[in-house]
């Protein structure tokens, strides 16, 4: 049909885009085709020449709208209007995870034995990436990540490509309904996909490279930035849930809630089932464990989520997790292999770690030769020597650890070998810096007592300010890190706010465009938010929830730094083991220079001989510089502290 004016132009195109939204749910949603491939094409290609030809009449819900191609210089932030929070997981992977579930749910309830069991909602809990889709008068609007639970990025273009998400739903015209669900990928179209890689790399395509697992493969879809190349993933989706709802009613329980997602045409998995109380619950366990190798798409267990929304109102959340849901795991992949040697790794709060150097072996998607002993009564209670057959596990993004040994293959020359012993291993000193180490009595882990003058801390600790899901730093990395700590032209945090593009370009393989770009993350670091920011400094005992609350609570770094342990006890779930973590922290520098032998003041006097000020000093600097007193830098203390003198008289801090 040919389209000759405006008006005949636009009620076409009002029927294709009826016809093929119809086409595309039966075929992606349903999978029950009714027209071939060839007359949707068809259809398809008329609507786009309507469009080409009278582009006012190009709609945000059309279906051309999947294939726009753009590439984006950044993701936006997206504040959700209603946090995605995370659920607790249960990590019993027998029935007795499920089992411990509804002891709780009915303990918090108030249930004796008498009363009926509670109705629960038992579904799949996918291995991909939490999406957030906004739908505005039932036209999709907006799709972001799920990021640290209260701000993600902006990914519509790229969720956009997925064609089981309705661009607009059925039936609903709510002002707002925000849907939440996992954008993952098919195992076929995972192997698929790394089959083209695996093709382009044998005829010498650059930059081509296969994935290790779905999940992988899902995320680097999402995040990618330009959305041809997002398209070449293809991905699926599942809705479980939402987010800000305007004007619709929510159903009473949350399997009718699923069931309205899936009349408005989103795709929703069918296992799953409502079951009442814990024998339901095991029950479904059981059966998809059974199917678990037969389903389409990767999952790492099971979810759980009491029925009734007026239930789930009652129990409420607990630290940010919902009471009336849990993840229930099933047992993580499992392969065994031979341990040839035991190095121990320094973290960034100082913990020894003893790292199993294991024979290459393949478990839970990809390749795995190093493996985490925990701690040292970890490895002594799995009785781990080297050259021990051992048992290998590795469940989704989780660092592979050893799970046992296999006694049974144990020859009597290993059998004599001795037993991993910290303190004999490394000698009594941290195997980077030198410096002794040491266990509280109330902790399981060796620590190097170096501080931040261990490279290997601060090393550690610099990628954990950059991290993602702390400053953000993106492009500062393990190798340019260990460069640039390396070279001492980064001694301190702040010291990364000094770099400049002459620092960066000089560094071994860092091209002119990407010391730019790490020149620009750098700066565009600091408007970060001060939760993240208090997370990024790696406190101990800090993370990001406890950040949030910190920052909540103070508003302001310098409150809090001065704050009391008494005064941080006043924080909601700050108990006294974080609040002394938090004040030390603030402290290290006085514990430093009165170690030395010094003593610190809050103010500037003659006898002051020292004034460390920072690089917005205000009046403290200025009497110094009228004192005739020497000012340092942080990086001047360290040098001090370090140097084999006298020690540090007096010194004051600003």
């Amino acid at each position: 049909m040919t389209a000759t004016t405006p008006d005949t132009a636009r009620k076409r195109a009002d029927e294709l885009h009826e016809i093929l939204h119809e086409h595309a749910y039966r075929y992606y949603v349903l999978d029950e085709p009714t027209v071939p491939d060839a007359e949707y094409d068809r259809l398809f290609q008329e609507l786009q020449a309507i469009e080409q030809q009278y582009p006012q009449l190009a709609r945000p819900d059309s279906p051309t709208q999947r294939v726009v191609g753009q590439v984006l210089e950044g993701f936006a932030a997206v504040r959700h209007a209603v946090p995605m929070l995370s659920i607790r997981t249960e990590t019993d992977t027998t029935a007795g995870g499920a089992e411990a579930f509804d002891a709780r749910v009915r303990r918090e309830l108030r249930l004796t034995e008498a009363d009926p069991p509670v109705a629960y909602s038992a579904e799949l809990k996918f291995d991909g990436l939490a999406i957030n889709l906004r739908y505005e008068h039932g036209v999709l609007v907006q799709a972001a990540t799920r990021g640290d639970g209260e701000v993600g990025e902006d990914v519509t273009s790229n969720i956009r490509g997925i064609r089981q998400i309705p661009l607009r739903l059925r039936g609903v015209d709510a002002p707002v309904l925000e849907v939440r669900g996992e954008a993952y990928m098919r195992r076929d179209d995972f192997e698929a996909y790394n089959e083209r890689q695996r093709e382009l790399i044998a005829a010498g395509a650059k930059n081509e490279k296969t994935v290790v697992n779905p999940r992988n493969a899902a995320a680097g879809a999402v995040r990618q930035l330009d959305s041809a190349q997002s398209r070449r993933r293809p991905l699926s989706f599942f809705a479980y849930g939402l987010g800000d709802v305007q004007g619709w009613t929510v159903p009473p329980t949350h399997s009718g809630l699923l069931d309205a997602l899936s009349a408005m045409g989103l795709p929703v998995a069918s296992q799953r089932v409502v079951s009442a109380g814990a024998a339901g619950l095991v029950a479904f366990h059981q059966k998809i464990a059974d199917e678990r190798d037969r389903l389409p798409y990767d999952i790492d267990g099971v979810v759980y989520k009491v029925d009734s929304r007026e239930l789930q109102a009652r129990l409420g959340f607990v630290s940010r997790e919902p009471r009336w849901a849990v993840a229930h795991k099933y047992p993580a992949q499992e392969q065994m292999t031979t341990l040839l040697g035991i190095d121990v790794q320094v973290g960034r709060t100082g913990k020894l770690t003893p790292v199993a150097k294991l024979q290459p072996v393949f478990v839970g998607g990809t390749t795995v030769s190093n493996a985490t002993l925990h701690n040292e009564s970890e490895a002594q209670r799995k009785d781990v020597r080297i050259g021990d057959t051992v048992i290998v596990r590795r469940a989704g993004d989780v660092i592979p650890e050893v799970v046992g040994v296999v006694l049974d293959r144990r020859s009597p020359d290993v059998a004599a070998r001795p037993l991993f012993d910290m303190m004999s291993w490394v000698r009594g000193k941290c195997p980077v810096c030198g410096s002794p180490i040491a266990k509280e009595e109330t902790e399981a882990d060796w620590r190097c007592t170096g501080g931040i003058t261990c490279p290997a801390q601060f090393k550690q600790a610099v990628l954990h300010f950059a991290s993602r899901r702390a400053v953000e730093i993106e492009g500062l990395g393990d190798k340019i890190v260990e460069q640039l700590v390396d070279a001492g032209i980064v001694r301190t945090l702040p010291d990364l706010y000094k770099l400049g593009f002459a620092n960066l370009v000089a560094l071994e393989r860092m091209g002119d465009k990407s010391a730019r770009n790490l020149v620009d993350a750098i700066d565009k670091s600091k408007s970060t938010t001060l939760p993240r920011f208090l997370y990024g400094l790696g406190i101990r005992h800090v993370g990001e929830t406890t950040a949030k609350d910190l920052a909540r609570h103070f508003g302001d770094i310098h409150k809090l730094m001065d704050a009391s342990v008494e005064q941080l006890l006043e924080v909601p779930d700050v108990g006294p083991i974080v609040a002394q973590s938090v004040h030390e922290f603030f402290e290290q520098a006085k514990d430093l220079i009165e170690a030395a032998g010094g003593k610190v003041s809050g103010s500037v006097s003659k006898k002051t001989n020292w004034l460390v000020a920072g690089e917005e000093a205000g009046s403290k600097l200025e009497k110094a510089q009228s004192l005739g007193v020497a000012v340092i830098d942080e990086a001047g203390l360290q040098a001090l502290l370090a140097a084999p003198a006298e020690g540090v008289d007096e010194a004051a801090e600003e």
